[in-house]
């Protein structure tokens, strides 16, 4: 009953105009955000936050604002990912891999729908899980230590293999790149430079933005170069745009339950949205084995990786309203943006500050259909980008590539970067070496680090501490089997059978 009552609450707020108009700039600003590669929804959030302070907003319509800005990065992060097979942001990266081979295919409308049905259904469901059960599911965060984080991150290296290509051997040269470049930057333990070659610019690291847009937008660009020509056509034909229905009854079940897999691992600190993508697609994968056609363009390959990331969104502000902890680099800005407006997220902010928790959370059920509704009759809008002149697309798209990664950090340098960043993947694409596992070892290559130096600081050095848990045992144990078992399906599939009379 209290649920229902503090609800009641949350709608009251949520369905004043001025909120209600407040969700749905939020929702159209979030979706166009998503969508340019390169912003994404943390770096979107962080750029409008000085909107909040013009107009002057109170805590609950400033984090009404924010967090639908955030629910629509993460519905348009598909849209060029579909499109144009940039991801607008991390967690889109696994969308790619069947949304661009389906929009190949002549169904980039198919695609657009289903993959926003994925993400309704995903944030939906995902809300539902932080008003029933985000006291629970914060307990349950508490008992991952650095162990068990880096158990985990080793899961997601050891799966790669079997999400990226059909050779371990590349999907693992790919990780170890991934992981070489996470350690550029200065040491933080002991301030030394590390892989850094004396320039001053690698100093901080390098930035997983300029790693992505060079490595799908620049790329691609080259490619497009090399395979077309500029008086060729993108070889995207779109008939018409309808509802599939058919593809949205087949995948129900997969959106449910990347819905709970993608909730799971946003609630985990620090996981996000990429891990839950991530994983999302792969436990998808490995139900459907090699006969089930993923990274070919199939429809349980796009609603997999949307409503694993747009659960993840919503999972990770639990530990971010119940504990005070950020569950992603999104939900830190916003973590921030509280702070700033007096406003100190945890366990008492349900008490002290419940028309803020209830009104965000109701605001967010209303935007949820608003972003359904926005999206679907808007998907011929979007698909009109693959009817734009390639001589002009191309251009754009570099365009876009340069002035976005140039407006985040005023760096010449990462300009250069990022062109360095394409050639690198015009390389790996030629020698059929994945690149998802090198973004992927970028993104958690330092959490990785940093949980492997907590255990040691909190075991004396003691190794055995990675496997204290039963946690940690069942991560090594899925990690080993991951890495291993594909290589004896994939023998057993390919075994030619015997033809009898």
């Amino acid at each position: 009953m209290d649920i229902l009552a503090n609800l009641a609450l949350g709608f009251s707020i949520a369905l004043s105009p001025y909120t209600l108009m407040l969700a749905v700039i939020g929702c159209f600003l979030g979706t166009i955000i998503g969508a340019l590669p390169g912003l994404g929804p943390s770096n979107g959030v962080a750029i409008l936050i000085p909107l909040t302070f013009a107009l002057g907003l109170d805590a609950t319509s400033a984090l009404v604002l924010m967090t639908a800005v955030y629910y629509g990065a993460m519905y348009g992060g598909r849209i060029s990912s579909i499109l144009l097979n940039i991801p607008g942001d991390e967690p889109a990266l696994m969308t790619t891999l069947d949304g661009y081979p389906m929009a190949k295919a002549g169904r980039a409308g198919d695609a657009l729908v289903l993959s926003g049905v994925a993400s309704f259904v995903g944030a939906f469901l995902a809300t539902l899980g932080l008003i029933f059960l985000a006291p629970l599911l914060a307990r349950v965060a508490f008992l991952f230590g650095p162990a068990e984080y880096f158990a985990l991150y080793l899961l997601a290296f050891c799966t790669l293999g079997g999400m990226a290509s059909n050779n371990q051997a590349k999907a693992a040269i790919a990780s170890c790149i991934g992981l070489a470049i996470a350690m550029i930057g200065v040491d933080e333990s002991s301030g030394l430079p590390r892989l850094t070659g004396g320039n001053l610019h690698l100093y901080d690291g390098v930035d997983f933005l300029v790693a992505i847009v060079g490595l799908f937008a620049i790329t691609e660009v080259f490619f497009f170069i090399e395979s077309h020509g500029k008086h060729s056509s993108l070889g995207v034909k779109l008939d018409k745009v309808s509802i599939p229905w058919k593809d949205i009854i087949a995948c129900r079940w997969v959106m449910l339950r990347c819905s709970a897999v993608g909730f799971i691992a946003g609630v985990l600190p620090g996981a996000g949205a990429s891990l839950g993508s991530f994983m999302a697609y792969m436990s998808e994968k490995s139900i459907a084995g090699e006969k089930g056609g993923f990274g070919t363009g199939v429809a349980k390959g796009i609603a997999a990786p949307e409503a694993g990331n747009n659960a993840a969104a919503g999972g990770a502000l639990v530990p971010m309203l119940t504990l005070g902890v950020p569950g992603s680099g999104t939900t830190a800005v916003l973590l921030a943006l509280l702070m700033t407006l007096n406003i100190t997220p945890g366990p008492t902010l349900f008490t002290e500050n419940p028309e803020v928790v209830w009104g965000l959370i109701a605001s967010l059920l209303i935007a949820n259909f608003v972003l359904l509704v926005m999206n679907v009759p808007m998907v011929k809008i979007f698909v009109r980008v693959l009817q734009v002149p390639p001589w002009v697309l191309m251009p754009g798209v570099t365009m876009i590539s340069f002035v976005g990664i140039y407006s985040l950090s005023g760096s010449y340098f990462d300009l250069l970067l990022m062109v360095g960043f394409g050639v690198l993947g015009y390389i790996m694409r030629k020698l059929d070496i994945p690149t998802v596992p090198v973004i992927l070892g970028i993104l958690l290559g330092g959490h990785m680090e940093t949980a492997l130096r907590r255990a040691m600081l909190l075991s004396d050095g003691d190794w055995t501490y990675l496997f204290s848990s039963p946690i940690s045992i069942g991560l090594w144990v899925a990690a080993v089997s991951g890495f291993v078992a594909p290589m004896f399906l994939r023998n057993i599939l390919k075994k030619p059978q015997r033809v009898t009379d």
